[in-house]
């Protein structure tokens, strides 16, 4: 997808949604078709801010499911936007094509919506045109992948993608330190190594595991499939007779890495996903797979997006904080699913 998979801009922001898990990732390259997007994390609306305003018209644009993280963005915005009276959610058809991303946006900002919540296929791309909307007077809430304009975009929601390296290099650092294991050899299966959200990853995998005196032995980069996720697993298989611990960016991928280590039969390492899909935390909880944990980058924060967009167009602040506006930018924290927690995240995952 080129720039097209460069959904994990990244912004320095600072303050998760109240209940929200903050997911690790995946991102929008072809993938195994999804079997069904996970529920949206969000409850009922009860009360204070959730009690029914003036009626607004929120527009919803967002690239095409083929992708589970993606399904799963698309179900929790039309399911939290249903726990409205107040909210009209009027999505477009979803499309990976930049110029058709762009025409639906252009229809939303012509029906004169109250307020636009996108996750565009590419934030450079579509910065003009959410531009425009911004300019036509419609709030933009820019989901995940950022617009560089700042102008482009009333609020920028997203997840913290230093910060999922961040989680797995402290997990990984803390369970080999516990083991007492010296020179370890950790390999990492990435995305796509070219963009800046796989690099930023990367770059907080290896600085947690500074902290322990460890480094990465080997890294690869997959394709965010199960076919380039089992293809870089089995090469990383053979070229590494033992390992100690390996870290896989992306749980929609990590299907196909679960498979070439079952393939292998290789037990002798853990192993860490990213995202916090419903088919890692399965494995997880059986407590028979070296997959021991994955770092959240969570698709709830479409749901985030569509609360945040019907406060902004009703005037509304945040009803926990003191300011009278909705910030500017929220990063979700990227937190770490293990067989302790896992059942309170399992509902919330979404499916592979």
């Amino acid at each position: 997808m080129s720039d097209n998979v460069a959904r994990r801009g990244f912004l320095i922001g600072g303050l998760g949604g109240a209940a929200l898990l903050a997911a690790g990732c995946t991102s929008n390259e072809p993938a195994a078709a999804p079997s069904s997007a996970a529920p949206a994390a969000s409850t009922a609306p009860a009360g204070g801010n959730d009690q029914p305003g003036d009626k607004v018209v929120i527009g919803f644009s967002a690239p095409a499911a083929d992708h589970g993280w993606i399904a799963a963005i698309a179900k929790n915005a039309e399911t939290t936007a249903k726990q409205y009276t107040d909210v009209e959610f009027r999505p477009v058809e979803p499309t990976n094509d930049i110029n058709q991303q762009i025409s639906a946006v252009e229809s939303l900002i012509s029906a004169k919506v109250n307020a636009l919540v996108i996750l565009p296929n590419d934030g450079q791309q579509l910065n003009q045109i959410a531009l425009q909307a911004t300019e036509a007077g419609i709030p933009v809430i820019n989901l995940d992948r950022v617009f560089p304009d700042k102008l482009a975009y009333r609020t920028w929601i997203g997840g913290d993608n230093y910060g999922m390296g961040v989680a797995a290099g402290h997990y990984i650092g803390e369970a080999l330190k516990a083991k007492n294991v010296s020179n370890p050899v950790i390999v990492e299966i990435q995305g796509i190594a070219t963009l800046p959200l796989t690099q930023d990853r990367s770059k907080g995998f290896a600085d947690a595991l500074k902290t322990f005196g460890f480094s990465v032995t080997a890294k690869q980069d997959a394709q965010f499939t199960v076919e380039t996720g089992n293809e870089v697993a089995t090469s990383l298989l053979q070229a590494h007779a033992k390992i100690d611990a390996l870290w896989n960016h992306d749980d929609d991928q990590g299907v196909g890495v679960l498979a070439a280590i079952k393939e292998a039969n290789r037990s002798e390492f853990i192993m860490v996903g990213g995202a916090g899909s419903a088919n890692a935390m399965r494995e997880i909880q059986s407590g028979t797979s070296v997959l021991q944990a994955t770092v959240t980058y969570s698709p709830t924060m479409a749901s985030s997006a569509i609360k945040l967009a019907r406060l902004i167009a009703q005037g509304k602040g945040m009803s926990d904080l003191v300011e009278n506006q909705v910030p500017q930018s929220i990063t979700l924290a990227s937190e770490t699913i293990t067989k302790d927690n896992v059942a309170q995240y399992l509902e919330l995952g979404f499916e592979s």
